[in-house]
């Protein structure tokens, strides 16, 4: 078997990670590397979508590959393309939702099928539906095709002449019942579109199990504990066997199930692992239920307004806030794309998400389609700025940075502002980080969980967010307990901490580098 890894080798995300047997060929994960990206792109520069894959293929930000989709290649750089390696893709294994293990795959060829979880699948497919603008990483699993611009064949535009959206095949690691079948080949704004001839529906993709399918090798998925739910390791049997965590922990409410994926993956060969905090000097794990106990205790004391600050999609997270929010007298509210994440959840485990919660209703002109069909289907959820005003202590809002322009309308008087998210890791980060320390000063909050010095440096408090990946001291420990022969560090930026403890066993690969077992 010939393991490549083309990105990710020494940075955390873009992971892109390829097995090749007897002309058969599978990537683990192929996402957005963020470390590259910010080389040349911030919040106001990025990728044009019109050139399609022209932009990152110059910047050397995608392998050098002849595997992407047809409709994205610019006439200027088709031949060169077309001249470019062309490895065997059966399928790509995805681990979960996070950008960095998937946004580059909506620009694979359209006959490559993608394999995960199905909470997984209805989580990227909420994120497509209510994703703004036309980034191309978020078509997944369904995307518009292109075609070349009638003025000039440089520019890809949408082809307009199609009255449906495209998917590529789903092969799912369990069932998934009937309604989120569904929810996977229908979009939002059908029965709300004012334009019958509008762009509104998906063509019907393969939807099925992937032990139903031959892709040249043995797959078996394992649930594992990570910051987002659906999240999921693998075991792939070739002529060896090959084990890959994908982004796991073990400090988390599902950390049982990694257990059962380490003890699976003692038989493997080879052991592909993420090595995130690996490198870190003081790695304090604060596990879920300590977030969980901590905020409770200052939502307790809280006067006013809550508002709780934590990661897109951390629905664990999200689940203890709501949890605290019962406890203490309070109800959450959520925004419009929470809500309609929640209800996509619902349809794997026929759970109403949404029960005992609210939905701000932002002050915006044009409400999207989907935000329209949240509100009509849960017609006593909303809850406006003015209501918020007026019962502030009623209430913990799910705000973050990004939502703070809203707290105008709110103009809360006080309250508490609870920070339950990553630290700041680059410069930009920094910035935003004093930005919104400005916004919580301008209301009055009593911050916890950061604070800003006088010179804007960011601080930050412990105990308030759990990390998504395993720490350094259990992974030394889930690593002898594998034993594995080869063991590839990827999703790190410490490699050298994995050959200074396994160095018999240890393969340092760089980007586009392969190894043969």
């Amino acid at each position: 078997m010939k393991i490549t890894v083309y990105d990710g080798a020494t940075t955390i995300g873009g992971s892109k990670i390829h097995l090749e047997e007897d002309n058969n060929g599978i990537f683990l994960d192929f996402g957005m590397n963020f470390a590259k990206y910010a080389r040349y792109y911030e919040e106001f520069i990025s990728e044009r979508p019109s050139r399609g894959i022209h932009d990152l293929w110059r910047l050397g930000l995608i392998p050098r590959l002849n595997v992407y989709r047809r409709d994205l290649i610019p006439a200027d750089i088709l031949e060169e393309v077309r001249q470019s390696p062309k490895v065997p893709v059966n399928a790509v294994l995805i681990s979960h939702a996070h950008l960095d293990h998937v946004g580059n795959i909506a620009l694979l060829d359209e006959k490559v099928p993608i394999v995960g979880s199905p909470t997984t699948m209805i989580i990227l497919k909420a994120l497509r539906e209510t994703s703004r603008g036309s980034h191309m990483g978020m078509e997944l699993p369904y995307y518009a095709l292109r075609k070349p611009s009638d003025s000039n064949p440089y520019v890809l535009e949408a082809n307009r002449k199609l009255k449906y959206y495209a998917s590529r095949d789903i092969f799912l690691t369990e069932k998934l019942p009937e309604e989120g079948m569904l929810f996977l080949t229908w979009r939002a704004n059908v029965e709300l579109a004012e334009n019958p001839n509008k762009v509104n529906y998906i063509r019907g993709s393969n939807v099925s199990l992937v032990e139903d399918q031959d892709l040249g090798f043995e797959i078996r998925a394992y649930p594992v504990d990570h910051s987002i739910f659906g999240a999921v390791a693998y075991i792939v049997e070739g002529d060896v066997s090959v084990a890959y965590t994908g982004d796991f922990r073990l400090h988390g409410k599902n950390a049982d199930k990694t257990k059962e994926f380490i003890r699976a993956a003692e038989s493997a060969q080879v052991l592909i692992t993420e090595g995130t905090r690996a490198g870190r000097g003081e790695d304090v794990n604060v596990s879920e239920e300590e977030v969980y106990q901590n905020a409770k205790a200052i939502v307790d004391d809280a006067k006013g307004l809550v508002v709780a600050d934590f990661s897109a999609r951390n629905f664990e997270r999200l689940e203890s806030f709501k949890k605290i929010a019962e406890e203490t007298g309070r109800q959450l509210v959520v925004t419009t794309k929470d809500a309609y994440f929640l209800h996509a959840l619902g349809l794997i485990d026929g759970q109403n998400h949404l029960k005992g919660l609210r939905v701000y209703r932002n002050s915006k002109a044009k409400v999207e389609k989907w935000e329209e069909w949240v509100f009509i289907n849960y017609p006593e959820i909303g809850i406006t700025p003015e209501e918020l005003r007026r019962e502030q202590e009623n209430y913990i809002l799910c705000f973050s940075f990004y939502d703070m322009p809203h707290l105008l309308d709110v103009m809360p008087d006080g309250g508490v502002y609870i920070y339950s998210s990553s630290e700041a890791f680059t410069e930009e980060q920094t910035f935003s980080f004093l930005r919104l320390w400005n916004w919580l000063q301008y209301f009055r909050f009593e911050v916890h969980g950061f604070s800003v010095d006088a010179d804007g440096k960011p601080t930050f408090e412990k105990g308030l967010h759990a990390s998504g990946h395993i720490s350094k001291e259990e992974l030394e420990e889930v690593i002898n307990d594998i034993d594995p022969d080869v063991l590839i560090p990827v999703h790190t930026e410490s490699p050298d901490w994995f050959e200074e403890r396994w160095s018999e066993k240890v393969v340092l690969l760089k980007d586009g580098e392969s190894f043969e077992v």
